[in-house]
Order: C-alpha cells, then structure tokens, then sequence
C-alpha cells in the first residue's frame, strides 16, 4: 500500500534545501517538457505549476510567459522553500494543496504543467480528471512521470539482498497508463523513453534519492535503518559497469494534451 500523503509531503518537504542540487533527471526530463510548450500563452493568461515543489520550473514558467503563475504542491516545506527562492513575490502565487482535489475554478486554467508528481499520487486518474476540469477549453497540459522498469537494476540487486521486502517504488506500465491518459483525456499523446544515468557507486544512487525525497514510499515501509549488512550485499550485487560505476535506468514519459475548444 502507497504510504499516506502526509508522510509523501513530509518526505519531500524535509528534502527541499537538497533536491535542487541532487535534481538530474528532474532538470532533463522537465527541461524536454518545457520545450514543447511552443503555443503562446497569452499574458492575461493563468499558468500552473502542480507539484511544483522548490519552485525552479514555476519561475521559469513566470518568466517565459509573463502570466498569473501558480505553483501548486502538496508539502508546506517545498512551498517555503520556493517562496524564498523569489525575487519579486508577487509575481507568482503559492498554493498548497492536493493534486487530487485542486481548489481551482472549472475552466479557469490555460496551462498545466506538472514534472514528475503524478506517480507520486494515490490516484493519478483523479489528478488528471482535475486537469481536464480545471483547464479551459483550448488549454493545454504537459505532465511527466515514471512508468515500470525504472530503477529495475536496483530493485534486482534489493532483491538478492532482501528477499523478504521491498525497497524500491512500483511504476505503472506504460500500457497501463497509456489506457489511463486514453479514458480521462481523449487523443493524449504519450511518448516514453529509458534514461540512464550514471552513479560512482549504488551508494551514490541511493544518497541522491535520499536528497530528492524519493526513497521508498510504501506504508509497509522499515521505519529503522537497513542493516549494514544488508545494505553492503545490495551494493556487491548492483550490476558494474566496465570502469567500476553503475547505471541507473529511468523509464519516463511525457503527456500532452489540449483540451478541445
């Protein structure tokens, strides 16, 4: 069972003065979904951030567009952190809330954009019904997220260390969310693509997903520390590559879609 959403606000709140910098695959992946925002937004236009965490793509959203800008997350302790990243505070609006159930009007939104939340949601349908709701006709959305087969070279190496639990958070297929994205939000276009990244160690890794909040989420969760011992045999059983590093695999995928006028 997904841990609660208080403990996923806690976990990234207590990780926003470390996430910017540990952020790699955040910047790549939110960087390709910026990109494709080639429409104009008009100025007089409202723009939302959700799951906006430290805020980096909120100011560069305000800055590119110059519209109402909105930065949506679920952790007070990400929203503090964005708000003092700004130079100018009124620029851009700070909400807390959940993706789930926006305190947004219907159609009163011209651009969702939403880099790496969803897969962090109890419900991702339920946050993209609130896209469609909130989005006005012509609107567009953009989100990203993860899908099954990320992180599976660490989960193998958990695996043979820890045979009886799990370490490593479950992924939708991209099947599964290609029906998903299909049902709620007609004509989506879905594109995925493996991301490899490279660590010195698995240590390496998993410190860099400590520093994102992104560790394992499960309410069945260890609430102590691993054993050193076990911790040592993940390590010793994590694929190497050729020169003595690791390869971590991300599976990411980006949606777009416009809401029909």
């Amino acid at each position: 069972m997904f841990a609660t959403k208080q403990a996923v606000a806690s976990d990234f709140g207590c990780a926003s003065a470390s996430y910017e910098g540990a952020a790699r695959l955040q910047r790549q992946m939110g960087d390709a979904m910026l990109a494709t925002i080639a429409q104009p937004v008009p100025q007089d236009a409202t723009v939302v951030d959700l799951g906006c965490g430290t805020g980096w793509y909120t100011r560069q959203l305000a800055q590119r567009f110059g519209a109402h800008t909105v930065g949506v997350d679920l952790a007070p302790g990400m929203l503090a952190y964005a708000q003092a990243q700004v130079q100018v505070p009124e620029k851009i609006q700070w909400l807390e809330a959940d993706a789930e159930l926006l305190p947004l009007a219907d159609q009163s939104v011209d651009l969702i954009y939403s880099n790496l939340m969803i897969q962090w949601c109890y419900s991702p349908q339920s946050v993209l019904r609130e896209c469609l709701r909130v989005l006005r006709p012509g609107g567009q959305l953009r989100v990203s997220t993860l899908l099954l087969g990320t992180l599976h070279e660490l989960q193998q190496a958990w695996t043979l260390a820890d045979p009886h639990k799990t370490h490593v958070n479950k992924f939708v297929s991209v099947t599964d969310f290609a029906a998903t994205t299909a049902e709620i939000l007609p004509a989506a276009q879905l594109r995925s693509q493996m991301i490899m990244l490279d660590y010195p160690t698995p240590m390496a890794l998993m410190n860099e997903l400590r520093q994102l909040g992104a560790g394992y989420k499960d309410i069945q969760r260890r609430k102590t520390v691993t054993a050193p011992g076990r911790l040592k045999q993940m390590c010793q059983n994590y694929p190497r590559q050729p020169g003595g590093g690791i390869v971590a695999s991300y599976h990411a995928g980006w949606l777009e879609w416009q809401k029909p006028l």
